[in-house]
């Protein structure tokens, strides 16, 4: 069993302020090629997530911790539905269904997100990623 408690929350947070990234995954799938990706993503504000889509893949998001901000896109880049998952405001997480344009934006620092899709890992093409 792998718990999911406050101090791997913090680490995770920890390594996402270091990162050049500003962000951080912390992964409880064994391999990129499993089947079903579970992991922790700790972003920070100013992390920049692409617009993207997974033309074959279903993915959720359920917000542990702090507030994010969830957009959808239609093909030109206009915002479809826009969210702000906070769980103080009970507003816990979302299910985006596959080849929906989506982003997340922190919108405070030590936000967790537990997230869950279909493996294996493929990386983004030119398709995958919205061109402004």
């Amino acid at each position: 069993m792998k718990l999911i408690d406050k101090q791997l929350i913090d680490e995770v947070s920890r390594q996402a302020k270091q990162s050049d990234r500003l962000r951080m995954n912390h992964n409880f799938h064994q391999s990129l090629d499993d089947k079903c990706h579970r992991f922790l993503n700790a972003v920070e504000p100013g992390t920049k997530v692409e617009i993207h889509r997974h033309p074959t893949k279903d993915e959720s998001f359920v917000l542990l911790r702090g507030r994010v901000r969830v957009n959808t896109y239609n093909d030109d880049g206009t915002v479809m539905e826009s969210v702000v998952l906070c769980p103080e405001d009970g507003l816990y997480g979302v299910d985006i269904p596959k080849g929906v344009w989506h982003t997340i934006e922190a919108m405070e620092s030590d936000s967790v997100i537990f997230e869950c899709k279909e493996g294996p890992f493929v990386p983004h093409d030119a398709e995958g990623i919205l061109k402004g």
